[in-house]
C-alpha cells in the first residue's frame, strides 16, 4: 500500500498539498482503510506525508530552501555511487548507461523535455543500481520522493534540458570509461547545477511576492 503510494508521488501522479482521502484510497486500491491508515502513518515517518489532527493526510510540501538541502545530501551520496558505478559496473551495464546517453540527445533534438525528464532520472537510477550501494539507494529512494515537485518543474523550463545535457553526458562518459574521480566530478557538478537553478527559483518567487 505504501508502495503504491510511493510510486504516485515518484511518478507525479500526487502533487504536493493534495489531500489523501482514506476510503477514496481504500477503494481504489481494493484494500480495508486500516491498511491505509497504516501505510499513511510509515510515509509520515519519512516525511512524505503529513497527517493533520482532525483534518486527515496530505502529501506534504517543501520549501525551496528544504529542496536545496535535500539536493545537498543527494550530491554526497550520488557522488558515492558514480564511483562506485565507474569502478564495478559490467560491460553490460556500461552499454546501457552509453544507450541512455544516445536517448538523452534525441530527446533533445526532438524537443521532449517529458521523455528528457524522464531519462535523467533513470540515468540516475541506474548509476544508483550499478554502484551495488545498498545503502544509499534507501536514502536516495527517499531523497528523490521529496523532490519530485522541483524535479518536474526544472525539467520542463525552456532551455533547461540543452543546459544540463552537457553534464548528464559527462557523468555517463565517465562511469562508461571507469574514471572514478571523473564520475564523481561530474556528478557534483551536474547537482551543483540543480541548486543553482533551485536559487534561482526562489529568487524569482521571492521578487514576485514583493510586486
Amino acid at each position: 500500500m505504501s508502495t503504491h503510494i510511493r510510486d504516485a508521488l515518484r511518478g507525479g501522479h500526487l502533487v504536493p498539498g493534495q489531500r489523501l482521502v482514506v476510503q477514496d484510497l481504500a477503494d481504489e486500491l481494493g484494500v480495508t482503510r486500516s491498511s491505509v491508515r497504516e501505510a499513511l502513518v510509515d510515509l509520515a515517518s519519512d516525511e512524505l506525508v503529513e497527517i493533520v489532527r482532525n483534518r486527515g493526510a496530505r502529501v506534504r510540501m517543501i520549501s525551496i530552501e528544504e529542496a536545496i538541502q535535500i539536493t545537498e545530501c543527494r550530491s554526497a551520496l550520488e557522488r558515492v555511487c558514480a564511483r562506485r558505478a565507474a569502478a564495478h559496473a559490467s560491460e553490460a551495464q556500461r552499454a546501457e548507461l552509453a544507450e541512455v546517453g544516445v536517448q538523452l540527445r534525441a530527446a533533445v533534438a526532438e524537443n521532449s523535455p517529458e521523455t528528457y525528464s524522464t531519462l535523467n532520472r533513470r540515468l540516475h537510477d541506474l548509476i544508483i543500481d550499478f554502484s551495488g550501494q545498498a545503502v544509499a539507494k534507501r536514502q536516495l529512494e527517499r531523497l528523490h520522493t521529496q523532490m519530485v515537485r522541483f524535479q518536474f518543474r526544472l525539467a520542463l523550463r525552456p532551455g533547461r534540458p540543452q543546459q544540463s545535457l552537457p553534464q548528464l553526458l559527462a557523468i555517463i562518459d565517465a562511469v562508461v570509461a571507469g574514471d572514478a574521480d571523473a564520475a564523481e566530478a561530474a556528478t557534483e557538478a551536474q547537482l551543483a547545477d540543480v541548486i543553482d537553478e533551485l536559487r534561482a527559483t526562489g529568487a524569482v518567487h521571492s521578487v514576485e511576492s514583493v510586486r
